[in-house]
């Protein structure tokens, strides 16, 4: 497959204190596309082979460097940065998440997410005005060290040359959301890959492959997506509230649900980052609905399904919406579950393969 390449001239295109720079990864050739289409259409025309395991057959057969978008960008932060600084560096850069690069190990040494600055948030929030000391001074390497304490993991990562059903694999049995794809060789970060980038790049080629009968199988016959013990939130819970039950409760998005049982809105961990944005964060007894006045107009919207629908209608919604998951509502619109991408990618790439990663 071609091939691209850092630019050094653009390394670092953007700084915020020296610690924290942009990469752009330049385009490989035009010629690229055709070469993975042609490969696409020979390996599966063979009549022989089983559809039920077609999209794992692709996942197997593509690396990670295929996904890897002509032209993105790429937010790296030193651990020496401030956090706040971090915060707001993955605000104005529209992105959420950052490797972190540690200059005395000269190396990729974990990653810096939303997940974080809630749980900065959760863990050191007094009451309303009262400044977040952690927050305004601590550097990276210093939260990093309070939170993780003696429990220090190496960085998940995969290599650009390891298949994409591998990084399925990863994501999921390691209940991550983001997959870094560094270089073994040059120790460089190319790309974050998500189960959203994943699911888009199959849907891209799904028209020239056989069809799997379980597509036309519903989310009840199919048993897809979690039905017990839902964690949601009302318009008037206060946000600390919900970020404990982030924290808790491990999920990314919290359903709104009015006094009926209806789904009104959803709050997402992507939301919470809106606290730094609009520097908001001071005043966690705010409720959720107050809160979300202040979402940007990317807003994703609340996208809802029925356990009746097929996968093949499921995924299609949900690649087209570009949303994290849908909620699972009966006739009357009350809240019975959440489908999440990793559901998704479990049942069309792992399930066939007769691998459960979610309960591994």
């Amino acid at each position: 497959m071609c091939r691209g390449k850092i630019l050094p001239e653009t390394k670092a295109a953007e700084k915020v204190g020296g610690d924290c720079c942009t990469l752009n990864i330049a385009p490989p050739p035009n010629s690229c596309l055709n070469v993975l289409f042609f490969h696409l259409l020979v390996s599966f025309t063979a009549v022989e082979q089983s559809e039920s395991d077609i999209y794992m057959r692709f996942m197997k057969s593509h690396k990670c460097y295929d996904i890897v978008p002509t032209s993105s960008k790429l937010v790296v932060f030193d651990t020496t940065l401030q956090v706040k600084k971090a915060f707001f560096a993955l605000v104005a850069n529209g992105v959420r998440a950052a490797p972190l690069w540690e200059t005395k190990k000269q190396s990729f040494v974990g990653m810096l997410t939303i997940t974080d600055f809630i749980n900065i948030l959760h863990r050191y929030y007094k009451s309303p005005m009262v400044q977040i000391y952690e927050l305004e001074e601590h550097k990276i390497e210093t939260w990093r060290e309070l939170y993780l304490q003696e429990t220090f993991k190496p960085l998940v990562n995969i290599s650009p040359d390891a298949s994409i059903f591998d990084a399925v694999y990863s994501l999921i049995k390691n209940k991550i959301h983001r997959l870094p794809v560094i270089d073994p060789v040059s120790g460089n970060a190319l790309y974050i890959l998500t189960h959203k980038r994943i699911l888009k790049f199959l849907q891209l080629f799904v028209c020239e492959m056989p069809k799997p009968a379980f597509m036309k199988q519903t989310l009840e016959e199919l048993s897809i997506g979690t039905y017990s013990n839902i964690a949601f939130i009302h318009p008037n819970t206060p946000i600390i509230k919900a970020l404990s039950i982030f924290v808790e409760r491990r999920v990314s998005a919290l359903p709104v649900v009015d006094e009926s049982g209806k789904v009104v809105d959803i709050y997402s961990k992507f939301d919470v980052i809106n606290l730094a944005a609009e520097k908001m964060y001071n005043n966690l007894d705010i409720s959720v609905t107050q809160a979300l006045m202040h979402r940007s107009q990317y807003f994703e919207g609340v996208m809802k399904c029925n356990r009746f629908e097929t996968l093949e209608t499921i995924v299609d919604r949900i690649v087209k919406a570009e949303v994290h998951r849908l909620v699972v509502v009966d006739e009357n619109g009350s809240i019975m579950g959440i489908v999440s991408l990793s559901d998704i990618l479990q049942a069309l790439v792992l399930n066939p393969a007769g691998i459960n990663a979610q309960h591994s």
